[in-house]
């Protein structure tokens, strides 16, 4: 059984559904440290001046972990990405589609960078029709540190695969830690795929949001290169 696993991050990418989908359970880490300089907290869409970042603002302290971050709620933040989100896709093929379901997710008050993630994941899990399993990190009985949480979330849940992006070897994965627990490593081997967009020359990885705005139910088969 292949288990993909990663962060919870704000409006993912491509990459990160395609890790999901081919993936039979995926652990979601809700409880890792938080870093100020990846993408939890923000994303890119596309408008007519190129690639739009959307960031949602924190309040953090030294070494805090990811189910500790609460939102700025005295920043207009949610207004202001969904009206970025309008002026960048309301004339997309299929803004109309996903523009209620997002909506709704910006009319609500965020108290944490957790709950707005884990409700905007399942959002985009259930657009794109994905089936797999999904199981969160601190629910589950895995301690251990690097490599050797992974295979204890890798066990947990019955898994006899790995899926890992290729750039985990050189950042902090331990192959051998792998290889002694008897768990195969399979690294994923995708490229960002080129699809209709809007606003002129493309722009890859990108937010989930500008592929279902321009190509809808193709998502998953355009991630998948069905």
């Amino acid at each position: 059984m292949l288990v993909g696993i990663h962060q919870l991050h704000y409006l993912p990418w491509l990459r990160y559904f395609e890790k999901i989908a081919r993936s039979d359970v995926f652990v979601v880490l809700d409880s890792i440290q938080y870093n100020k300089n990846g993408w939890q907290n923000r994303n890119r869409i596309k408008g007519p001046q190129g690639a739009v970042l959307l960031t949602v603002p924190v309040r953090v302290g030294y070494q805090q972990r990811l189910d500790e971050v609460r939102i700025n709620k005295a920043s207009p933040w949610r207004r202001k990405h969904w009206r970025g989100i309008v002026q960048c896709y309301g004339k997309a093929p299929f803004f109309d589609r996903y523009a209620p379901m997002l909506e709704e997710t910006y009319a609500q008050s965020w108290e944490s960078l957790n709950g707005l993630n884990r409700h905007m994941l399942h959002l985009f899990v259930d657009a794109l029709g994905i089936d797999t399993s999904i199981v969160y990190a601190s629910d589950l009985d895995a301690p251990g540190e690097a490599t050797e949480r992974l295979v204890q979330l890798v066990q947990t849940v019955g898994g006899t695969q790995y899926y890992s992006g290729a750039f985990a070897l050189e950042a902090y994965l331990d192959a051998k830690v792998l290889a002694s627990a008897q768990i195969e490593l399979v690294l994923q081997e995708w490229r960002a795929p080129v699809y209709p967009q809007r606003y002129g020359a493309f722009i890859p990885d990108l937010s989930i949001l500008d592929l279902l705005m321009n190509c809808g139910p193709d998502a998953l088969s355009i991630i998948l290169g069905a």
